[in-house]
């Protein structure tokens, strides 16, 4: 079985092993304006990341569903993040109103430790909240942030799945990145053991110690987003050894992607997995089946 090398490919591949479509937890969704902003600020990565970032899919929304739908992803998720104080609310608005729109996209929110975080999450958690975004850089927040104990309190006990942007890559030049890391994972774990953490990329570039803390509590997970792909892989390798560790985590490694904010195709994240030769089972798990189940323990939580 070759790996897909196109777009095209995916939905043959995926026959090929047996699977109904994708699992991907990291896709990202934003209010319009936001969204432009973004793409305005990767058209100046090689400002911010010293090489250049095109953004693969730009395009409006609508298109964007309409290419995840072809890729087999049909459980999308609509993943976003504060930058400052004040956004959140509306962005948490937003997320529910998109999804409420479009059938195929989750109930998404995000986190910023500012007062009345508790009752938002609670009022999503009642609403069906499937999935939550953190970004411990872009937000500039500690995840054990007293503001945030109350939100992660619901979120353990509802089994939401939190994709959680902890490691301190990819570097962006001047960014301070004194609260990522494992370390405040960590003691946000040691005080919240129950939480259900998807390390977003595998925790680049900090693998080991993020792998370390899923195999220290059985609720943590790592996810794919970017891993191995050739354009990370210039700057956050991930080390042979390391794959070891995937197979033996695999019932803890979810797919992401960053679609649609990614510098190539979506099938090149695949092709990347595959290459790793880890297996068709472990591809099937962690493609498909792990993300499912996360999803689906919510749902029955």
């Amino acid at each position: 079985m070759l790996p897909p090398r196109t777009d095209a490919d995916v939905p043959a591949y995926l026959d090929a092993l047996g699977l109904p479509g994708l699992a991907d937890l990291h896709v990202h969704f934003h209010p319009d304006r936001l969204t432009q902003a973004i793409w305005a600020y990767f058209d100046r990565a090689e400002e911010h990341y010293g090489t250049p970032w095109p953004i693969h899919y730009r395009a409006s929304a609508q298109e964007r569903l309409a290419t995840l739908a072809r890729l087999g992803v049909h459980q999308v998720p609509a993943l976003t993040y504060a930058h400052k104080p004040g956004m959140v609310a509306d962005l948490n608005a937003w997320c529910a109103d998109f999804a409420a729109a479009h059938p195929q996209v989750l109930r998404c929110a995000t986190l910023y430790p500012e007062p009345g975080m508790t009752e938002q999450i609670q009022e999503a958690v009642d609403d069906g909240l499937a999935l939550v975004k953190v970004h411990v850089t872009v937000s500039d927040l500690a995840p054990d942030d007293d503001l945030l104990g109350g939100s992660w309190e619901l979120l353990a006990r509802a089994r939401v799945p939190v994709v959680i942007h902890a490691g301190t890559g990819p570097q962006v030049r001047g960014r301070d990145v004194s609260k990522a890391g494992p370390e405040g994972v960590g003691r946000l774990l040691a005080t919240h053991p129950d939480l259900t953490l998807v390390i977003a990329h595998l925790g680049m570039p900090e693998y080991d110690e993020f792998a370390d803390l899923a195999e220290r509590y059985p609720r943590v997970h790592l996810d794919t987003t970017m891993a191995g792909t050739d354009f990370m892989e210039r700057s956050a390798p991930v080390p042979p050894r390391f794959l070891g560790r995937l197979q033996e985590l695999r019932s803890r490694v979810v797919l992401g992607s960053d679609f649609p904010n990614i510098p190539y195709p979506y099938a090149h994240q695949l092709e990347a997995l595959h290459r790793w030769g880890l297996g068709q089972e472990w591809l099937q798990d962690v493609l498909w089946h792990n993300g499912r189940r996360l999803l689906a323990e919510r749902a029955v939580a």
